[in-house]
Parts: structure tokens; sequence; C-alpha cells
């Protein structure tokens, strides 16, 4: 079968993908908005999860073929099982997220309730890293990968992705997608290689098909010039490192600066089109209305009614809604910024004015947004990433390195980047801003 996608042209599709693109829980994704609340400033992004996963999908393919031609490995059965999974892992990796994406997620109920039967693979059943206590974990709340990981290994779409491939099993994929969860047998093992670094960097790392497709479609979508990427220039220079026996994702050397321009693209999106004033003020509000006393709206943690929870069912919830934050949302009253400061280091000065504000008795809503170009080489437990690797096929003498030695784009972009905005409500905003103008801080 063919989509027509206008990012991509033709994208082709399995007999098999089709069958997992049929099912319910895939469908579900027509109905979640790739932006969530970005429509209301970009009116072009209403695309959703759905495209973006097959996007996703060709995108992996693509990688794929490139990689494996570079490697010139002997052709093998296994091989073909690793395409396949790469593709169906990349179909998949969002098939997890709830109404809005991101925004709902503390609405989601406790990861033990969401009974994940493969996270007992896991170095820690209740997460990667263990917190203070069992107890602790166990008050853990599940996140949209949880549900994508429930779906894949323990749904209704676990019985097709076992009926549609026989080269591997759902675990296989969910291994792809989860690196806290670990390798039962020898399957990513060819020709005595380890391929499951390569896989998972495929699907989720600095350099993966998620953020390829996603920075060019919601650019796209969104009528902007900020996370244009050049995504072809990228895949056709992507190739593989092997090291002690395990393959990692690796870059020729000439797709270097292309690399930094990726970068830079996902950056300035977050700080131009994810943290826009508008989208951030409606999630606030959205957070204040879910986490009313009157708020009944809630995430199953039953698999199959999660299924039917989408956008539409949510704005369906705050239609029908008195309360005066759902009211807020659905009649499109926002809270005005007051102020935006920008930052590379936490300060008091948000504080401050949220305070002044507040003396006088005016509802006030404070909002820090936060990103970091990378967390590629972060010190911070959890974060950081399997090695990149640069290969230099004009100087095969030369060894490869990992990516962060071969450019000082991390370092010149280390700090994070913070955007703290004061909202108050359009009737007290000449007032309030009268009010700043008479203080220093």
């Amino acid at each position: 079968m063919e989509i027509r996608d206008p990012l991509h042209g033709t994208i082709r599709l399995s007999p098999q993908e089709l069958r997992v693109i049929e099912s319910q829980e895939f469908q579900r994704l027509r109905a979640i908005k790739q932006l969530g609340f970005a429509e209301f400033s970009f009116p072009g992004a209403t695309h959703n999860r759905f495209l973006h996963s097959i996007g996703v999908c060709h995108l992996a393919g693509m990688a794929f073929d490139t990689i494996f031609q570079k490697l010139r490995l002997p052709a093998s059965k296994k091989q073909e099982g690793f395409r396949q999974l790469i593709r169906l892992a990349a179909l998949l990796h969002d098939i997890g997220h709830g109404p809005l994406s991101h925004t709902t997620e503390d609405m989601m109920p406790f990861l033990e309730d969401l009974k994940v039967p493969v996270y007992k693979y896991r170095a820690h059943p209740y997460g990667q890293l263990p917190l203070n206590s069992d107890q602790e974990n166990k008050k853990k709340r599940a996140t949209h990968e949880d549900y994508t990981i429930k779906y894949i290994t323990d749904s209704p779409l676990t019985e097709v992705i076992n009926q549609c491939y026989q080269d591997f099993t759902p675990y296989h994929v969910a291994l792809v997608i989860d690196r806290s969860l670990q390798e039962q047998d020898d399957f990513f093992i060819d020709h005595g290689i380890n391929f499951r670094p390569l896989l998972t960097q495929l699907i989720s790392s600095e350099l993966d098909v998620d953020r390829l497709d996603y920075l060019e479609r919601d650019s796209f979508f969104c009528g902007t010039n900020y996370g244009k990427v050049d995504t072809h220039w990228l895949i056709s220079h992507m190739t593989a490192h092997l090291e002690q026996g395990r393959m990692f994702l690796a870059i020729n050397r000439r797709a270097l600066y292309t690399f930094d321009d990726f970068l830079l693209a996902r950056h300035h999106m977050h700080l131009m089109v994810y943290f826009h004033h508008k989208s951030i003020i409606y999630e606030e509000m959205l957070n204040r209305f879910l986490m009313s006393e009157d708020c009944t709206f809630r995430l199953p943690a039953d698999i199959n009614e999660y299924t039917k929870y989408n956008d539409y069912k949510l704005f369906e919830v705050i239609a029908n809604s008195n309360n005066p934050w759902a009211r807020r949302i659905a009649e499109k009253k926002l809270f005005k910024v007051l102020i935006e400061l920008h930052s590379t280091e936490p300060s008091n000065r948000p504080l401050k004015i949220k305070e002044l504000i507040e003396s006088e008795n005016i509802p006030v809503i404070w909002a820090s947004s936060q990103t970091r170009l990378s967390k590629y080489h972060s010190t911070i437990p959890g974060e950081s990433s399997p090695p990149i690797f640069v290969v230099d096929v004009y100087n095969p003498w030369d060894k490869p390195y990992k990516i962060d030695e071969a450019t000082e784009i991390f370092q010149k972009y280390e700090g994070t980047r913070i955007i703290d905005r004061i909202y108050v409500q359009p009737e007290h905003l000449e007032f309030a801003l009268q009010l700043l103008s008479r203080c220093k801080f």
C-alpha cells in the first residue's frame, strides 16, 4: 500500500504494517494532535501523531538501508528481521501518547496499576533508576512511554504483531524502544555483533528518525523556518561503528555541520514554537482545571479503556464543565503575558514580580519553560545517551571518535535556556503594567 505524505511524498507500507495501522490502537492516533494547543498560535499545526508515526517508519527504513549497505555484511535472514523490526518500532514509538500529547501525563495512573508484565526484565520494576524507597517507586506515575510498552506487549495489538511477524516478538519491539529492558536472548546478535545499540539509537538518540521527522513536519505545518533540517543529507551520511562487539550509530564527518544545524533547529523550535506563550498558557490553564477538586477526568489504567481516550474526549469534558478554568479554555479567555524573562540561570525576579502583583489581589500564573540543546553528555544519572561516533571516509587511517569530541556545539550550548512568563487576566493587564513600571528588580 502507498500513502501520500505532504512531507516525504509516497510512503510504501508492507501488508504487515498495514495490519498494525488498521488496528484500533493505532487509529486512535488520528485524534491526537502532534502539537497540542499550538494550533491556536499556528493555525496550520493541526497535524496528528498518526501521520508523524508513519513518517518515522519511513525514515527508519531509509536509515537502515543506508547503514547496512555501507556495512557490507553478508546478507542474512536476521538483517531482514532487523529491518522489519526497526520500521515497526518506529511506527509504534508514539502509540502511548495521551490526549493533547504531553499535557495530560499528570492524569495518568500509578505505574504499578498499569501492570506492564515485561517490566520484570527491567533493572528496577518501576523505572530505570531506583528512587529513595520502594514505597516512593510504587507511587511513580506512568508516562506515555509506559503506555507504549503496554500497548506493544500486553494489549490486543500484541496479538496483531504476533500474527503478522514471525522473525521477532513484541518483546523485541519493546527492547528497541526502551533501553532499560534487559535482553533475554541473543536475537540482536548477528555475525557475532550485537546490533541492539544501533537500532535503539535510530529510534531514540541525538540523531534519531523521530526528531528528523517531527522537526521538519512541525516546521512545515506551523509555517515557520525554524526546524528545517537537511534530512536526506543526514540519513545518506549515516553509518555504524563497531565497539567491543556492539554496533553503534555513526555519521560521516562530511555531515557534521548539518548535524550541528539539526541540533540548533530543535533547540530553536523549543524556544520559538513549542514554548510559544499561547501554548504555554493553555497548558497551564488546563493543568489547573485537571487538578481542580471538581474535575473527574483521569486516564484509565485499563489499556482497552485508554484506547477510547483522545483529544476529542478531553475537549468534550472541558466543554461540558462549569469549572472556571475549563470555561476559560472553552471560551478562549486567556491570561495575557505581563512580562517575559529569558535567562540561562535561575533567578528570583519572577517570584518577586509574582508576589508584587498578587499583593494587589490580582490572580497570577507564573510559567517557567526550560530547555537544553542536548542531554548527550549529561552528568545527571540516567540522562546520558549511548555514544554516536564520527567516521571520516576520506581519512580511513583516522580512528572513529565520539561526536562530542568532533564538534564544539555541545559546549557552546551547555547551559539551560529558561523562559519565565508572568500572566494576568486581560482586565488587569494595564494596571499590572503600571504597577510593574514603578518598581525595579
